[in-house]
C-alpha cells in the first residue's frame, strides 16, 4: 500500500504552550484513519495543520512525496467536512454541492454529471432543488460530504462531523461514512472523541493524549491490546487492576497468582492488568477463579451490567452510643437545650474552634414554641493531650447543658492489600437525632468523623459503604456497631444472565482474557 501522508516531528505551540509534541505518523492510500482522544489532546490541531488552516511551529508534512508546509490550503488536494457543515443557506442542495466545481469553471454538463453521482452516493436523489435549511441534521451532513467529495480530493478530512447528530442518526451515519469511503476509494482522516465511532469505522486508530500519540493500531489491536491504562479506559469499558508480573506468563493481584499470555516484563515489575467486562463469566460459587458478591445489577438493554465485589474494602468499626432524649428544661425561662458527648482526634485539638465544638456536640436550644434560640456562650478547656474535658453550652437566659469531650489518639485501620487506611471515632447520639436524620449514612460518617486515605500518596479515598443492622425508625437506647468501608475490588461484568443483588457467585476468566500493561510512567 502506498504511503500518502507523512507527519514528521510536527510541533505546534500557542502562546508558549506546546499542544503538539513531535508527532510522527504515516497514513496510506485508501485508509480510514481516526484520530481519537479527549478534548485538548491535539487531534483537531493536527487535522487543521494538514488542511492548511494552521502552520506548524516545526516539522514537515509530506503529501504524495512532496513537502507541503508552504502550500496554501486551496492548493492542497484535500477537502474538509466540519462539525457544523458550513453549508450556504441561500443555495439549494444542488448548488451547494456544485459550488466548488463552478469555482473551477467546469462545464455545465460535467457539473451536472458529478453532482448527480454525489447525490446518488450519499442517498439524496430527488433532493437537488431542496432548500438546505429545511433538511434534517443527517441530510445536511450528507450534503456537506457530497460537496467535499465532488471535487475528487485525494483525502477527506472530517472534524467531528457526527457531533451535532442525535444518537440514532449518528449510528446510521457511522455505517454510511464507511460505505462511502469504501466506494470512493480515497483516504478519510476522521477526528472524534467517541470510541464507538472509532471502533466502528476505522482501519487504523491513532490514540492521542496531551499532544502525543500513545498508540496506533487497528480497532481490534487497540481494543484487545491497549498499551496502558489510559488507552484501556478510553477504548471501551475495562476492569483495571494493580498487579505484579512475577515472571513471564505469571501475574499476581490481590495476593493470588494467575496464568496469562503476556511476557517480556521484568521479574516482579509493577503492572496494570486489564480484563474486559465481556470476558468474565459468572459461575457458581467456588467454581471459578474468584468468589464474590453481587453488589448491583443494571439492565442496559442488550445485556446486564453486574458489579461483583471479590475483595472487601478497608474498614473501621466504631460504637454508636444511643442515649435517651435528655433535654435540659428551664421552666422559668420556657427554654430547652441539648448537646451530646463526643470523641475527637488528638491531632485536631490545636485547631479546635467554638464552631467545631458546637457542631460536633450538635448543641441546640429552643423555646416552648419550638423556635430556635442562639447559644450565646460555650465554655471549654480542651488540652492538647488525651483525656476527658467538660464543655458547657448556655443561652443568654442561663439555660445550660454540660457534655464531655473525650480526646483520644488517632486510631485507624491500615490495609496493605488495598493500600488504604480508614479512621473513625465512637460517638454519642440521642434517639431523636437518629430518627430525625434525613440522610443517615452521610450523618453517620459526619458524626464519627470517618475518613479514608491512600497509603501511597495520602490522597482522599471515598467512604463507599456504611454498614449497620438497626432500624433507624424504631431505634432505642443502647450501643450499636457501625462499620465504614472503602470500595473493595469490584469487577464489572457484561452478561445476558440476570443475577440478584447479594448473591454469592464465582467469577471465571481464561489466561488469554488477562491483558498485562506497563504502568504509565514506570
Amino acid at each position: 500500500m502506498k504511503k500518502l501522508i507523512q507527519f514528521k516531528n510536527i510541533v505546534k505551540s500557542f502562546d508558549n504552550q506546546i499542544v503538539l509534541k513531535g508527532i510522527n505518523l504515516d497514513i496510506y492510500e485508501n485508509e480510514f484513519v481516526t484520530l481519537l482522544g479527549p478534548s485538548g489532546c491535539g487531534k483537531t490541531t493536527l487535522l487543521r495543520i494538514l488542511g492548511g488552516f494552521l502552520e506548524q511551529t516545526s516539522g514537515e508534512i509530506v503529501f504524495d512525496g512532496d513537502e507541503i508546509s508552504k502550500v496554501p490550503a486551496y492548493k492542497r488536494n484535500l477537502n474538509t467536512v466540519f462539525q457544523k457543515y458550513a453549508l450556504f443557506p441561500h443555495l439549494n442542495v444542488y448548488d451547494n454541492i456544485a459550488f466548488g466545481l463552478k469555482i473551477k469553471k467546469q462545464s455545465k454538463d460535467i457539473i451536472e454529471q458529478k453532482v448527480n453521482r454525489m447525490l446518488s452516493l450519499v442517498g439524496l436523489e430527488g433532493y437537488a432543488k431542496r432548500n438546505v435549511t429545511l433538511l434534517s441534521g443527517g441530510q445536511q451532513q450528507r450534503v456537506a460530504i457530497a460537496r467535499a467529495l465532488v471535487n475528487e480530493p485525494d483525502v477527506l478530512l472530517l472534524d467531528e462531523p457526527l457531533g451535532a447528530l442525535d444518537l440514532k442518526l449518528r449510528k446510521e451515519m457511522q455505517h454510511e461514512l464507511k460505505k462511502i469511503q469504501q466506494e470512493v476509494g480515497i483516504t478519510f482522516i476522521f477526528v472524534t472523541h467517541d470510541q464507538e465511532e472509532a471502533l466502528t469505522m476505522s482501519d487504523k486508530i491513532v490514540v492521542m493524549k496531551d499532544g502525543e500519540i500513545i498508540q496506533i493500531g487497528t480497532p481490534t489491536e487497540i481494543y484487545n491490546e491497549p498499551v496502558d491504562e489510559y488507552v484501556a479506559r478510553f477504548i471501551g469499558e475495562s476492569n483495571i487492576i494493580d498487579g505484579v508480573m512475577k515472571e513471564d506468563y505469571l501475574v499476581d493481584f490481590d495476593d493470588k497468582d494467575y496464568k496469562c499470555v503476556d511476557h517480556g516484563f521484568r521479574e516482579n515489575e509493577p503492572v496494570d492488568i486489564m480484563i474486559r467486562p465481556e470476558d468474565i463469566d459468572i459461575v457458581a460459587r467456588n467454581k471459578g477463579v474468584l468468589n464474590g458478591e453481587v453488589k448491583s445489577t443494571l439492565f442496559k438493554g442488550v445485556h446486564y451490567e453486574i458489579i461483583v465485589e471479590t475483595v472487601s474494602g478497608t474498614s473501621k468499626t466504631v460504637t454508636m452510643h444511643v442515649l435517651g432524649n435528655k433535654d435540659i428544661v428551664n421552666e422559668e425561662e420556657k427554654e430547652k437545650i441539648s448537646a451530646s458527648n463526643f470523641y475527637m482526634d488528638l491531632e485536631d485539638v490545636p485547631n479546635l474552634t467554638t464552631g467545631d465544638v458546637t457542631a460536633r456536640a450538635n448543641a441546640q436550644a429552643w423555646n416552648f414554641d419550638n423556635e430556635d434560640l442562639s447559644i450565646s456562650k460555650v465554655t471549654y478547656d480542651v488540652k492538647n493531650e488525651k483525656g476527658v474535658y467538660p464543655c458547657t453550652f448556655e443561652t443568654s437566659n442561663g439555660t445550660a447543658v454540660t457534655i464531655n469531650i473525650t480526646v483520644v489518639e488517632p486510631i485507624f485501620t491500615e490495609d496493605a492489600t488495598n493500600e488504604e487506611a480508614v479512621q473513625a471515632f465512637d460517638f454519642y447520639k440521642t434517639v431523636d437525632e437518629i430518627k430525625e436524620s434525613i440522610a443517615l449514612d452521610t450523618d453517620l460518617k459526619r458524626w464519627a468523623n470517618a475518613t479514608a486515605w491512600s497509603l501511597e500518596d495520602d490522597s482522599v479515598v471515598e467512604i463507599y459503604d456504611v454498614k449497620y443492622d438497626f432500624d433507624d425508625e424504631n431505634i432505642t437506647e443502647g450501643d450499636y456497631q457501625i462499620t465504614f468501608a472503602t470500595k473493595g475490588r469490584e469487577f464489572k461484568i457484561h452478561t445476558t444472565d440476570y443475577k440478584k443483588e447479594g448473591m454469592k457467585v464465582g467469577l471465571s476468566f481464561a489466561p488469554e482474557d488477562i491483558h498485562v500493561m506497563s504502568k504509565v510512567g514506570f
